[in-house]
Parts: structure tokens; C-alpha cells; sequence
């Protein structure tokens, strides 16, 4: 396939691949898409071979944001006639994976976060899915996940971060088990991959390993599923700062094409939008996760507005697409348990929404995606603490109560959260930790031997008149104020060594709380912003 070269965000050249779309197709069949050493292949560079891309591919790149539709007021009409769309929702098991990440704490009013992946299928199993995806070749082929987003909604229901991930990012694959009892050894390769070993649960047991988080549910809808409810959605308001033609002298390009200002695009025009790469920007898949974003939060504020959902007719035509489209693990396997989700998603103000692409860099010869060092970690970290995006949440009174026994009386357990599938877990954790806190005066301190899987180090305390316990524990191990948490499942102070401390007695990070603001590499986007996207001049007319 051919490439191009263009000017990146900070001014350097970087190579792009040329699309091939109006129906070609350019995805790899199985065990495709790799250099002659084993290497996946570069994402671009004149010449080079590459991993294949199709449309249908593209047209993934915004099966996410349809979802929405559907969790933020769709699934109202549920009720309608309740068993008709029960039968049309596909079900499969949330997590194939070993994982022992447990579901995070309770806050003190008994709150939880609650986080869900959304996934966008590649599969050619319907004729019509083939005819949107093209390739015939791959209709036997399985599925790859080329859309995953992750969406947390803290504990308060206050706020809401969106994170896509690049589907080339290269992760450890964990080893799965599908239904059936078939076994998928621990691997490594493009996260896009992880649907093909048995399905979305894999997925989903992925994004658990790399990011620390607890999934409670998925989300999953195919090509034509996109197709229909973008139909059923009856337009969205997007904007281009000039005119824009997505397409060249080779016949490249979504066929998108605009006059400056403002547009309601629907049907094949809001897919050409969504896929468009080609016009906006850089060219790159930069600029198009851009106009993907802007057109979900245009689509989150309508909805949300109320002004495309008040026709009842309307909102059966979408809530069946909907219905239709998606497959769902079990905890989310009905009407009733959707039109809940979406109830429980509204309370989230617009203009705490926030959706940023996970921090990524090249990774050795530009031939695949890792995650950013510090970037993509501080990213994942936020969400595990429940810590909004935006930068926006109130702070907490700085003070620190004072402890309710000395230090040489006071019990102490410690855990070993150390099991990630991933890594193994690492042995004697527990055991050298109770030791350090021995030393440093922690008299009764003692080790639990239950292994348990947690990313970040916690000091756990069992009510709120135990805090100046907590806090001192952590104090004395240099943890930061931020890893004490109260915890209704402990009945004394306990520390659990995360996978951030694999090794040693000094804790490995500052202990400070500089890390609770967004990176700038992740580019975030306010669910308010309503700017149009910047039309590249090669695409202008």
C-alpha cells in the first residue's frame, strides 16, 4: 500500500499510510501484517510494508462513540416492549482472564466508580458486514477489537473521562480462556488482537492488566451496527474552519465533503466524517480521533438536551438498532439493566465529560505503538483514584488527625498485591514489608497470605476515626496522602504492596500528589467545546 509523508504536530516529518477506501480493503488477514523478522510492521514510511487497514476498519474508529446513543438515553424505551429487545441483545462472559484485581473500595457514602469498555468489532460474519468492511477474504477470519474506549464514571456520579487507546499499542496479552474451555497462551502484539483470543472478555482482561482498573462492563457493536444506529440517531451538529473535500487525484479519501461552518451530518455522511483521516489536520490518525471526539460530545450535549429523543418513535427506531447492535457481558445482559446504566449516566454534567487518547509513542523503528513512559502511567493512575480528567475536582481539607494508639501498640496487616498475570506475582512481599514496619516501630505489625492483584500501594483503614492511623502508617513508608483509603472491608490498618513495589523496602515513588493533573500529551477535549476542526489546505476547495 502506498505511503505519504507529512508534517507531524511538533513540526518534524512523519510518514502516514495511505488509505484505501470506497471499499478497498487493506486489513490483514490472520498472521498478516508483520516484518520479515517477526516484527510488526511500521505504521508508516514511503515504501515500507505495513500493517494492511480496511474502510471498514475506519469505520470502527467511531463505533464507540455511537454508543452514547445508547447509554445516554436510548435505552429508555427499553420498557416499550421489554422481552422483543431482551432477545435482540447478544451476550458473552465479561472477563476470560486470571486476574485477582478486586473491585475498587466504596467511599465514604458507599459510592463506587464504575467503568466500562467500549469495543468496536472489525468482524465480516453477516454478508452485510462484508459488503460495509469489504475483504471477502477475512469473512472467516476473527474479529479484531480496532475501537476500545474506556469510559470511568467517578463514584459520585460527578464527572466522566473517556480514554481511547491506538489499537497498534504493543501490550502482554494475559492468557484467556474462552467458554468452551480453550486455553489462549499469554502473548504479546497489537492490543487490537486481544479480541481474537476468545473473544471481548480477553479484551477486557487486557485493558485490566495494562491499566490497573477494574472493568465492570463491556460494551460491544459491529459494522452494521454502527451503520444502523447512526441512521436511528437522525444527525449530528459538526463543524469544519474551511471547506473540505476528502478525497485526491488517486481517489483516496471518505468522500467527505463540507462548506465551512456548521453541518448536521447523518447516514453515510456522518460515517464519512467519522472515518475521515485525509482533510483533517495532519492527515494522520490524530487529526481523526479529533473529529471523532467532537462529534461524541456534540452527539452527548443533543442527547442530552433532549431535543432528538422526545418523539417516542423515534426513540423505539434507535433503542432497536441499539439493541440489535450490541453485545453486552452478562451483568449488562437486559433492557432494564441498560435503561439503568443510561439513568445513572445522565447525572454526569456535560461539562465534566472529558476524552483524551491514551499518551503513545513509536515504539523501536516506528513499527508499532507503546504506551508514553510517566504519561500513559499518570494517565491509568488518575483513573484508579477516581481523579477527574479535567482537573476540576474539589479539594480535600489538608488535614491530618492525629493517631488513636502509639505506634509499637498499634495492629497492622499487610498484603501482597502483587499477582498480575502479566508479571507473576512477586514472592515474600508481605512478609518483607511486615519486617520493614518492625523495624520502623510498627510493633504488632503482621503479614496476610492471601495474594490479591492491585496497581498502586494502598494504606487501607477501617472508619473514619482510624484516618490518623492510615495516615501515619504511610507517613513512616514514605507512601504519598493519596494511597490512604478508607475501606469497609478491613478491620484494621492494612497495607497492600501493589505492583508499584515489586522489590525493596523504600518506596519507589515520591511521596507526593504532583501526579493528579492530566497529561498534555493525552490532548484533552471538554464535553462543552464546540470548535471545528482545522481542514488541512492539501483538502481544501
Amino acid at each position: 500500500m502506498r505511503q505519504s509523508s507529512v508534517r507531524g504536530k511538533r513540526g518534524r516529518r512523519a510518514t502516514v499510510p495511505e488509505p484505501r477506501e470506497h471499499g478497498e480493503d487493506d486489513s490483514p488477514p490472520q498472521g498478516e501484517g508483520l516484518a520479515s523478522n517477526g516484527a510488526r510492521r511500521r505504521p508508516g514510511g514511503r515504501g515500507r510494508p505495513k500493517p494492511k487497514r480496511s474502510r471498514g476498519v475506519r469505520i470502527l474508529r467511531w463505533t464507540a462513540l455511537t454508543l452514547a446513543v445508547l447509554v445516554l438515553g436510548g435505552a429508555g424505551a427499553g420498557y416499550f416492549y421489554y422481552e422483543h429487545l431482551n432477545g435482540n441483545l447478544k451476550k458473552e462472559d465479561l472477563d476470560l482472564g486470571d486476574s485477582k484485581l478486586g473491585k475498587p473500595e466504596p467511599n465514604a457514602a458507599g459510592q463506587t466508580p464504575l467503568n466500562i469498555l467500549l469495543i468496536g468489532s472489525d468482524g465480516r460474519n453477516t454478508a452485510e458486514n462484508v459488503k460495509l468492511g469489504g475483504a471477502k477474504r477475512d469473512a472467516d477470519r476473527k474479529p479484531l477489537a480496532d475501537v476500545q474506549m474506556l469510559v470511568h464514571v467517578s463514584a459520585d456520579r460527578n464527572n466522566m473521562s473517556v480514554v481511547s487507546i491506538p489499537r497498534d499499542t504493543r501490550v502482554t496479552i494475559p492468557r484467556c480462556t474462552d467458554p468452551d474451555g480453550t486455553v489462549y497462551p499469554k502473548t504479546v502484539g497489537p492490543i487490537n488482537e486481544s479480541l481474537q483470543y476468545g473473544g471481548p472478555g480477553c479484551t477486557v482482561a487486557t485493558w485490566k492488566e495494562l491499566t490497573g482498573v477494574y472493568i465492570d462492563h463491556f460494551m460491544m457493536i459491529d459494522f452494521s451496527g454502527v451503520v444502523s444506529i447512526a441512521d436511528a440517531i437522525g444527525g449530528v451538529p459538526v463543524c469544519v474552519n474551511n471547506n473540505v473535500y476528502s478525497h485526491d487525484s488517486e481517489g483516496h479519501g471518505s468522500g467527505l465533503k463540507l462548506t465551512k461552518g456548521t453541518h448536521n451530518v447523518k447516514g453515510v455522511q456522518a460515517l464519512q466524517w467519522l472515518r475521515t483521516r485525509y482533510g483533517f489536520e495532519d492527515n494522520t490518525d490524530i487529526g481523526r480521533a479529533k473529529a471523532q471526539h467532537m462529534y461524541m460530545t456534540s452527539m452527548i450535549r443533543q442527547l442530552k438536551s433532549g431535543t432528538k429523543l422526545s418523539d417516542p418513535g423515534k426513540l423505539m427506531d434507535l433503542t432497536e438498532a441499539a439493541t440489535k447492535a450490541l453485545t453486552v457481558d452478562h451483568g449488562l445482559g437486559s433492557p432494564k439493566k441498560l435503561y439503568d446504566l443510561g439513568n445513572d449516566l445522565k447525572r454526569v454534567p456535560t461539562k465534566r465529560t472529558t476524552m483524551i487518547t491514551m499518551p503513545w509513542v513509536y515504539g523501536e523503528g516506528e513499527k508499532y505503538v507503546l504506551p508514553k513512559p510517566g504519561d500513559a502511567e499518570q494517565t491509568f493512575s488518575l483513573l484508579r483514584n477516581d481523579t477527574a480528567l479535567d482537573g476540576k475536582d474539589k479539594k480535600k481539607p489538608d488535614a491530618t488527625p492525629a493517631p488513636t494508639a502509639p505506634k509499637d501498640q498499634l495492629p497492622v496487616v499487610v498484603q501482597n498485591g502483587t499477582a498480575s498475570t502479566v508479571l507473576g506475582p512477586a514472592s515474600g512481599r508481605a512478609s518483607e514489608i511486615t519486617s520493614e514496619l518492625v523495624r520502623l516501630g510498627y510493633a504488632k505489625a503482621t503479614a496476610n497470605s492471601v495474594l490479591i492483584s492491585q496497581a498502586d500501594t494502598t494504606v487501607l483503614y477501617p472508619g473514619e476515626d482510624r484516618q490518623g492511623d492510615g495516615l501515619a502508617v504511610a507517613k513512616a513508608m514514605k507512601l504519598p496522602k493519596s494511597a490512604v483509603k478508607s475501606s469497609k472491608s478491613v478491620q484494621e490498618i492494612t497495607v497492600v504492596v501493589g505492583n508499584d513495589w515489586r522489590q525493596g523496602t523504600a518506596y519507589p515513588k515520591p511521596a507526593t500528589d504532583d501526579g493528579d493533573k492530566t497529561p498534555k500529551s493525552a490532548d484533552a477535549l471538554n464535553g462543552e467545546e464546540k470548535g471545528c476542526m482545522k481542514v488541512n489546505p492539501g483538502y481544501s476547495f
